[in-house]
This record gives C-alpha cells, sequence and structure tokens, in this order.
C-alpha cells in the first residue's frame, strides 16, 4: 500500500482572528484538522478562546493564542511577530474577527458609534491586518478577508448600509491588495450570508429566519463549518492559480 497523502496545510502555519466562537473557531478547527499550526486571537471571550486551543492541540498541532484590539494599531503590529515566534513562520492570515453591532450592548448604541465601530474595526483593522500580513508571510503565503455577499445585492434597513459599506470596503481593498501582493502573496475574500451564530440563534425572530432559510435556494442557513470549508479551499494549494476572487458563501441567495 502506498504512503497516505499528507494533509492539504501540512507543515504550515495559520493564523485567525476572532476564533474564540463562530466562524473564527471553525476555521481554526479546520485548519488544524487540515495539519497545520494555528494561532487564534480573542478580543474578550478568553475561555472561549482556550478551549479552541485545547481542541487544536487534540489534532496534535501547535497552537498560539492572543488578546486582539483590531481598534489598537499597536495591538495588530504586536499580532504577527508574536505569531512567528511561537511559529518560526506564518503562512496563511485569515482576517475573520470584527466588531458586533446586532448582538448584546452594541445593538442598542446610536447609529453613528455603530458606524464609527464599523469603520474602526472592520474596515480599518482588517486594512492594518493584511499590511501587517503582507509583511511577515512567506513566499507563496495566503490572506483571507471577510466580507459580506449582500454587498453585491443591497439589503434594506440603517445596519445593512453600513455593513454594505463597510464589508463593500474589505472586499474593494482586497482586490486592490491581491494585484500589489501578487505573484509572492495571494489575497481573497470570503462573503458568507446567513450563517447559524449567535444573532441567528439568539436575536432573529423565529418568522425572519424561517424567511431567511427560504430566501436560499438551499433552503437553509449556513453554518460555520459552511464557511471554514471554503476557507481551507482558498487557503491551500489546490486554489494556488486563484487571487483577488470572492467568494459567496450564502446558499445562492447571492449570485
Amino acid at each position: 500500500m502506498g504512503d497516505s497523502p499528507s494533509p492539504p496545510l501540512a507543515g504550515r502555519a495559520v493564523l485567525v482572528t476572532g476564533a474564540s466562537s463562530g466562524i473564527g473557531r471553525a476555521i481554526a478547527l479546520a485548519a488544524a484538522r487540515s495539519g497545520a499550526d494555528v494561532a487564534i486571537t480573542y478580543r474578550v471571550n478568553e475561555n472561549g478562546a482556550r478551549d479552541v486551543e485545547r481542541e487544536i492541540a487534540g489534532f496534535g498541532r501547535r497552537t498560539f493564542v492572543s488578546q486582539l484590539d483590531l481598534a489598537d494599531e499597536q495591538s495588530i503590529r504586536a499580532l504577527g511577530p508574536a505569531a512567528c515566534r511561537a511559529f518560526g513562520r506564518l503562512d496563511v492570515w485569515i482576517n475573520n474577527a470584527g466588531a458586533d453591532i446586532l448582538t448584546g450592548a452594541n445593538a442598542k448604541l446610536p447609529v453613528t458609534e455603530k458606524l464609527d465601530m464599523l469603520l474602526r474595526v472592520d474596515l480599518r483593522g482588517t486594512m492594518l491586518a493584511s499590511w501587517q500580513a503582507a509583511e511577515l508571510l512567506e513566499e507563496g503565503g495566503v490572506i483571507i478577508n471577510m466580507s459580506w455577499d449582500h454587498v453585491l445585492a443591497g439589503m434594506p434597513g440603517a445596519n445593512p448600509q453600513m455593513y454594505s459599506a463597510v464589508k463593500g470596503g474589505v472586499l474593494a481593498f482586497s482586490k486592490s491588495l491581491a494585484r500589489t501582493l501578487a505573484p509572492r502573496i495571494r489575497v481573497n475574500v470570503l462573503a458568507p450570508g446567513w450563517i447559524a451564530t449567535a444573532f441567528s440563534e439568539q436575536e432573529m425572530e423565529m418568522d425572519a429566519r424561517r424567511a431567511a432559510e427560504d430566501s436560499a435556494p438551499m433552503k437553509r442557513l449556513g453554518t460555520p463549518e459552511d464557511v471554514a470549508a471554503a476557507a481551507m479551499f482558498l487557503a491551500s494549494p489546490g486554489a494556488s492559480f486563484i487571487t483577488g476572487e470572492t467568494i459567496l458563501v450564502g446558499g445562492g441567495v447571492v449570485m
């Protein structure tokens, strides 16, 4: 019998921001299953991050945990070198973390405060983190940024207007960054749609959730694992000729 093929990310070091829960957690665990050592960040949920750390260790992979505030430039600039010291290198940087304006106390903030938070964290933070990644990634490195499928179609409401502007900015920035960094580093975008995370589980009314499910040709909400699978493809050698692209992970609501 021949040798079993190596996992697609064997020997690689992957950094995932905002990995203490939800989509980030699923991406971090998928990277570990794919053979990578994984650095993860959290902002306030250290317990969640430590749980993910233990799960990654259970796959026999090295892990590194760091607190990150995407609104703080110094916090971002300290992250990359610390992860490189932990693993000796970085190959994939996934900018998953973002501000939550939909649940908890932030959902009650005035609209201008929500907007400022999204601009500071999701747009400016992603840009600064991407520039940091560009300085540190090895030849053949990968940057993956997070947008939103509805930036291409629109959705009524104040929150969607803000998300469209900010996540649309992430998408546009990533295309220009891809042209800047090619061929040394590939830059791509994931644009999730309705995903079963804290907002859909805790904040959406049942009628709204059913409407979201019915609007999708796939007739369900996505899962964090659906997004993680797309991230693993973009991070893998199988996507070595793909840069500047956006994968919509939304069950076909936006095509």
